[in-house]
């Protein structure tokens, strides 16, 4: 499904093709996915939506009578996470929308994520069972008690084969922590602990623990006239277990040490990118706002995601990022109407490829944008049913701004900004990629020569 670069990125030696979509005919506001998620290995990929539901595809082994197929992903397993409830003394309903999926590295057979909506995050164990008891001697083979006056002999239990069976069970549930909605959970390299962060706080949790955790970021106001930004983003060092960093609405990031102080109030570095007096206008703070933010797999960089940009930072060098790449900023003439359609609040996502060569991100009608670190060069790619047909290549696509518009380029008042690509994942170690469209989930490989 996913074309190369082609031409237009001769120095990338790999492209994507589709191996998988999965797609519903009747769309309903449950059916949108809300978070995409690869856990460490890659070969289990999880999509949490606004229904609360969590499905999660595996990786099949590669076939050699099959080899087009290169290692599909199929659904493995599909469970209920969280239920909408509500808040009786503040009046509010809680969604069952799974606000986004983490998963523990593997230590057994089973398989372990964190899922959160807006309140509660919740331990799920992911295990496989293929074999089943019988010879019970107080029960039957359906489950009922028997006769005791019956039982002569005694039985040894023994295990019988079964058609496989994936079980999803929660293990731990994490609640009434959070005043605000969870926007962020990270699983700290200690994997002992983690954090959950909604507008205001940020708290650490011990995976044993439900009923406590450590408020370890605070930026309430006593006065909440006084409030003059929220967090919106946050995630643990990749490496290092004290440091952590989170982003605000005022396109600001805070790198934080918890050797430091018990109440991180005060960062280690704060990365802020001075303003350009003559771009100043209305539209400045909704846009400079930060929606996402992530540490590179080597622990050197930060990439942040704000309404038009993504940046790459050095943790070395606070003042400014060492990289800028503009998403669409063919928008920026459009941020009126945008306003007015509340498109300008829109949260996107950006993710990392394993070597951290390469940047990807969401944007409007179904485009997704990568940007090669190394090259400088950059190509937009469309996740659309009509574009998309298994193992055929994705063309690259380019926005006309103004003026002459060539066959191959889409106008940007021709935009549908009713189809968005927000949240995408990248395999830690191949060339596969995730894109949730709406309610389509695209799986992309590199092409098959």
């Amino acid at each position: 499904f996913l074309a190369g670069f082609g031409s237009l990125m001769q120095d990338v030696l790999w492209c994507f093709s589709q191996v998988k979509g999965t797609i519903d005919t009747g769309v309903t506001e449950s059916d949108i996915i809300s978070t995409v998620e690869f856990n460490h290995t890659g070969e289990l990929l999880a999509t949490g939506d606004k229904g609360g539901r969590v499905v999660i595809f595996q990786r099949e082994q590669e076939s050699k009578n099959q080899p087009h197929r290169r290692g599909e992903y199929n659904v493995y397993s599909t469970f209920q996470s969280h239920e909408p409830e509500f808040d009786y003394l503040k009046s509010l309903e809680i969604e069952e929308k799974i606000n986004k999926i983490r998963w523990l590295p593997q230590q057994n057979a089973a398989y372990f994520l964190l899922s959160t909506n807006d309140k509660t995050v919740k331990l799920w164990k992911v295990s496989e069972r293929d074999k089943r008891p019988e010879g019970y001697n107080l029960k039957d083979e359906d489950g009922r008690l028997r006769d005791p006056s019956m039982i002569t002999v005694l039985r040894v239990p023994v295990l019988r084969p079964m058609d496989l069976m994936v079980e999803a069970t929660p293990r731990r549930v994490f609640a009434n922590a959070h005043t605000y909605h969870i926007n962020s959970i990270s699983v700290n390299s200690d994997y002992e602990t983690y954090m959950s962060a909604d507008d205001l706080r940020i708290n650490l949790w011990n995976f044993e623990i439900t009923n406590q955790s450590f408020n370890i970021v605070d930026i309430k106001p006593a006065n909440m006239e006084e409030l003059t930004e929220v967090i919106t983003a946050a995630e643990f060092h990749p490496h290092h277990c004290n440091t952590f960093v989170y982003s605000s609405s005022k396109g600001t990031i805070r790198l934080c040490d918890m050797r430091t102080a018990a109440l991180c109030d005060r960062h280690a570095k704060f990365f802020e990118e001075p303003e350009d007096p003559s771009n100043r206008s209305f539209f400045s703070e909704i846009i400079s706002s930060i929606s996402d933010v992530k540490f590179s797999h080597s622990g050197r960089y930060i990439m942040s995601r704000d309404y038009l940009t993504v940046k790459v930072w050095d943790l070395n060098m606070e003042n400014r990022p060492i990289e800028t790449y503009q998403v669409h900023d063919y928008l920026r003439s459009k941020l009126c109407s945008l306003y007015e359609n509340d498109c300008i609040f829109d949260k996107f996502e950006c993710v990392w490829n394993g070597s951290d060569s390469v940047i990807m991100t969401g944007s409007y009608n179904n485009f997704f944008r990568m940007f090669d670190r190394n090259t400088k060069r950059d190509v937009t790619l469309e996740a659309s049913r009509e574009n998309s047909k298994p193992r055929a290549i994705l063309k690259p696509r380019k926005v006309c701004v103004g003026g002459k518009r060539r066959k191959d380029e889409i106008s940007v008042d021709s935009l549908d900004f009713s189809k968005k690509i927000l949240h995408t994942a990248w395999h830690p170690s191949e060339n596969i990629i995730a894109v949730a469209a709406t309610n389509n989930l695209y799986i992309f490989q590199d092409k098959v020569n």
